[in-house]
Parts: structure tokens; sequence; C-alpha cells
């Protein structure tokens, strides 16, 4: 799809990064002002936005996204690469890691004035409002880190991994004396 995006005759390009806007602003498309075709969106996560969605794993961050969207008249077919790294805690030594982000996805954009649920997968909008990628940027981040999130080997806290191991020497012996 980035490809198609690329050979497309007529591509609007939009750097959407705004210095004095909300996130919902930041991350929101007039997608009722483009014709029908390829249009693509470059947007930059920073730590604005993992604050704005009271996120409790992510620390912070710095990440990139792409967003080639296919409008048409009943839907929006829209591809999403993110990539950077965010902020999390350490699993082992508990102290702030950078974890990279590495997520390509595809989301459908249907119109509807009914209310519908967002499963992940198809969002419904009412022709005519904004379509704001806040939340769906954010989820794809959040399930692309690993289930694990660790330092590389070394890179852990030394005072904390030194706290671990004379902690499994005193369990050892405690099992040895029970024994």
């Amino acid at each position: 799809m980035r490809k198609l995006c690329t050979i497309c005759f007529f591509v609007v390009h939009l750097h959407a990064n705004y210095a004095n806007m909300g996130a919902v602003n930041k991350f929101s498309i007039d997608y009722m002002s483009l014709p029908n075709g390829l249009h693509t969106f470059d947007f930059e996560v920073d730590d604005t936005l993992f604050g704005e969605m009271e996120s409790n794993e992510i620390k912070g961050g710095n990440c990139k996204v792409h967003a080639c969207l296919n409008c048409s008249d009943t839907k929006i077919d829209a591809n999403i690469v993110i990539s950077g790294s965010v902020v999390v805690e350490c699993d082992r030594c508990l102290e702030d890691c950078n974890i990279p982000v590495d997520y390509s996805g595809l989301l459908t954009v249907r119109f509807s004035d009914l209310q519908h649920d967002y499963d992940g997968d198809v969002m419904w909008i009412a022709k005519g409002d904004q379509l704001s990628l806040k939340q769906y940027i954010y989820e794809s981040i959040v399930i692309s880190l690993p289930y694990r999130r660790v330092h590389e080997e070394g890179g852990c806290n030394p005072e904390m991994m030194a706290r671990f191991t004379s902690a499994e020497i005193d369990d050892e012996e405690e099992t040895l004396d029970i024994e």
C-alpha cells in the first residue's frame, strides 16, 4: 500500500505537527475536504499523547506515524505505519527503558449516523465528523510493545541486579536449611 501511495497521481501531503494544538486536533483529519483517492499524512507522537491518554505503562516516547488513506464515498481505508521508541519501566530492574516501536496496520473507517462500537479493525464515524486517529495510534503503540519489557543484556541498573542476586542466594540458603 505504501508503494501505491507514492505512485498515485494526486497526493495530498500534510504535516500535522502543530505545536499549539491538543492531541485530538493534532491527530485529526478533515476528510470531507479531501477528494476520493489516495492521501498521505505524517504525524509526530511525543510525551504529550501519553500524558493526555493518562498512560500508566508508557512514560513517554517519540514516534513517527505515516498514514496513507484511500478515501471513497462510503469508507476510508487507512494504512498506518508507526516507528520510533517509547519509555517504559523495565520489568527486571524497574528503571526507565527505551523500547522500539515498529507497527504496521490497516484501519477501515466507515460512515454511519448510527452509533457503532469500534472493534480495532473498523471505526465508525458520522459523515462530516473529523477522523481522529488519536486513540488508534495510542492503542497501536501499546499493542506493538513486547509482553516482557526489559533492557538489553547488561543494560539494567547494576545496583538493582545485585539486590536480586543477593536475594536469590538467601533463598537458596533457606531452601538448603529446610532440607
